[in-house]
């Protein structure tokens, strides 16, 4: 019985949802391996629960109905019948059994996403948490991004999983992008890993799940999941240093004499803060404050005036500027891409 029951727990997920029916956050819409074995895991035991439900709905139905006091009883007590070996057997055995198999299937999906072999090709991100965004390091191409995870499509006839080494900067946090893979949290000097095998292209939604500050709710997370050949492009690109523009001079040595530079890393200048996120190719991004409002020059701006009219308790300080500065320094970030 219990081989038989850990044999389902292997079998392909039943269920191929797409985006447009169940939303791009339903855990019922898995896309990677680690997300696959949690799905069929949850509708393992939904299914054991839900029989569980019907036999004992059925047995007090039956009870109900069978036992239940008619018009022409009599007040007598009924007669009692004390201790049962088969019953107490049953409703010993029989939940120990339930517990176990249970305990065996999870155990088994535990054990094949957090031990899963690294094969060759391997994308390697370690991704740091702050107060409110998210650093992505990429150490085999040596070069950072923020808020927005680029990962290679993992195809079956050539596997290219993406492995996660998580690390927090502040206080407790948790990567969860439900299709793609289950909830692990960045604690503090206390490393963790997960990792996803993505089998399809396209935008996969998620959010910081551990209560991590007031602008935890606008901690959101993107993973573009693209074909190798994009990917590539997209390294490529970022492996380059800032562009430098003569004609946005004046936001540069703006961006440098009121210090930005000291929370923000552009490459190819002295820029090198590490608070902020990197802002080397800030303009390939779709969002601004990680995920708080979509990426334009009208947002930028008001951004970089205001960061608490997006996202009150932000961590960036509002800088003393003057309307012309303001343009000056917008312009040069407008040319980051």
């Amino acid at each position: 019985m219990v081989a038989a029951l850990l044999s389902w727990a292997t079998l392909p997920t039943f269920a191929d949802a797409r985006d447009g029916f169940f939303g791009p956050t339903n855990i019922f819409a898995p896309d990677s391996t680690p997300a696959h074995s949690i799905f069929r895991l949850s509708i393992f035991e939904l299914e054991v629960e839900g029989a569980i439900f019907v036999v004992v709905f059925s047995l007090l139905a039956y009870a109900i109905t069978k036992f239940r006091q008619r018009k022409n009883d009599d007040d007598s007590e009924p007669p009692q019948v004390y201790g049962s070996n088969q019953m107490e057997l049953a409703w010993t055995v029989l939940p120990v059994l339930i517990v176990v198999v249970l305990f065996l299937t999870t155990a088994q999906v535990i054990h094949r996403v957090q031990d899963a072999r690294r094969p060759p090709g391997t994308i390697e991100v370690t991704v740091v948490a702050h107060q409110f965004w998210w650093e992505f390091r990429y150490p085999q191409y040596g070069f950072v991004a923020s808020n927005e995870l680029h990962v290679p499509l993992s195809a079956p006839q050539l596997p290219t999983p993406t492995f996660l080494a998580l690390q927090s900067a502040d206080v407790d946090h948790s990567f969860w992008v439900p299709r793609l893979a289950g909830k692990t949290d960045l604690i503090p000097n206390h490393p963790n890993t997960m990792w996803i095998d993505p089998q399809e292209t396209g935008l996969f939604l998620g959010q910081c799940s551990q209560y991590c500050g007031v602008q935890h709710a606008k901690m959101l997370q993107r993973v573009y999941v693209q074909s190798r050949e994009e990917f590539n492009k997209w390294v490529h690109a970022q492996q380059q240093p800032a562009a430098s523009d003569p004609a946005v001079a004046s936001g540069s040595a703006l961006f440098i004499t009121k210090a930005c530079f000291a929370c923000h890393t552009v490459r190819g200048t002295i820029a090198a803060g590490i608070v902020g996120p990197d802002l080397t190719h800030l303009m390939s991004r779709d969002t601004i404050g990680s995920g708080a409002v979509p990426l334009t020059p009208e947002n930028l701006r008001q951004w970089v005036h205001n960061p608490a009219s997006f996202k009150p308790g932000s961590l960036m300080p509002a800088p003393d500027i003057t309307e012309q500065e303001l343009d000056q320094i917008t312009a040069y970030l407008l040319t980051l891409r």
